[in-house]
């Protein structure tokens, strides 16, 4: 009796459908509306958190963008990051700018197109670093470079100004050449597009310039623009530093 049992149970249960496990999509079709978005707002939320994940380890990479700038130079190029909306560290107590390695050249070339740095001028803070032991002419040498970065300063300070360069001679008074040499000195500035230096500015230039240094004669103060053009003295150009459109309307 009990044989004749077992194989009916056994043909019964394979008779029974194989049922497999719902996959994924079905499972997601399943749902219900409110839990379906539910997920899909997980879903594009873990998708982003994936690619902030991605942008900042491909810029966690920072490198030094320039280095020694000064506060005016500093604050300029961060600016102007700001507007490429490229991001930047500071670094040696704001005078160094770093951004992500894989925008350092890219940032310097349009830095470098919107004329930034215009690079750090020395003044008399160069005494400050002088050592203990220099020569009388490593002395005189400081000092002179200290001479020319404070006219820099003073002369860009000027509105029209947009850069400048102050070389003076200063012969080494001593001896027999007291009375035969005297200092003399050049200045080379670059003005903004558009603008022009009338003749008092320049006589303004030319008398800072000479009263800064014992014995130099305002004569021996030669003033050019830009173009090379000599803005002091018999031989000055009256149209100097004008641009083409300006050139144009004068002839």
């Amino acid at each position: 009796m009990d044989n004749a049992v077992v194989p009916a149970r056994a043909n019964a249960n394979a008779a029974l459908p194989l049922v497999e496990p719902a996959g994924f999509g079905a499972r997601v079709a399943a749902m219900p509306a409110k839990t379906k978005l539910m997920f899909a707002v997980g879903v594009a939320g873990l998708a982003a958190l994936a690619v902030a994940m991605t942008m900042w380890s491909s810029q966690g990479d920072y490198k030094v963008l320039y280095a020694n700038l000064s506060d005016k130079d500093g604050g300029a190029i961060i600016a102007q990051l700001s507007q490429m909306n490229v991001p930047y560290k500071h670094a040696d107590g704001g005078s160094a700018i770093l951004v992500p390695a894989a925008k350092v050249h890219d940032a310097r070339l349009k830095l470098a197109a919107a004329g930034l740095p215009k690079g750090s001028v020395v003044g008399y803070e160069l005494m400050d670093g002088a050592r203990f032991g220099q020569t009388q002419f490593q002395e005189r040498l400081t000092f002179q470079r200290g001479l020319e970065g404070e006219l820099t300063r003073s002369i860009t300070s000027m509105a029209a100004v947009q850069s400048a360069r102050v070389h003076l001679a200063l012969p080494n008074q001593n001896g027999f050449f007291r009375e035969q040499q005297k200092p003399s000195a050049s200045v080379l500035l670059s003005l903004y597009p558009g603008r022009t230096l009338d003749r008092a500015q320049i006589a303004g230039i030319v008398h800072l310039v000479s009263s800064s240094v014992p014995e130099m004669n305002p004569k021996a103060v030669s003033v050019l623009d830009q173009t090379g053009a000599l803005l002091t003295g018999d031989q000055a150009n009256p149209q100097a530093g004008l641009d083409a459109q300006q050139l144009q309307y004068v002839a």
